[in-house]
């Protein structure tokens, strides 16, 4: 099953998302192919903003088990955050299902 993460920052906590940003990355890098996307939002002046990942899990429960251990996550960088069944349909405009 594909996952899609979605979380917003906190306001003002760009120095907190630089601190744990090598930890966030060891973190995603350890489930290899299973992370097929994922990637930073930015605000209009190119700065971080937030974070989405659309990643492989068996079942939600394990989804939300990587979500939330995720280093940013655990750092409480995000106000909000998201986690919803995803299927892709359209890759690098080719439709793949």
């Amino acid at each position: 099953m594909l996952f899609v993460f979605t979380g917003q920052d906190r306001p003002g906590c760009l120095e907190l998302r630089k601190a744990t940003r090598p930890g966030h990355l060891d973190y995603w890098k350890q489930f290899g192919p299973a992370l097929r996307f994922g990637g930073p939002l930015l605000d209009d002046l190119g700065n971080p903003k937030g974070s989405i990942l659309i990643f492989e899990a068996r079942d939600r429960r394990q989804a939300e088990d990587m979500s939330s251990a995720d280093p940013y996550a655990t750092a409480g960088l995000f106000a909000t955050a998201s986690l919803d069944l995803f299927r892709l349909v359209f890759r690098d405009g080719e439709m793949v299902g």
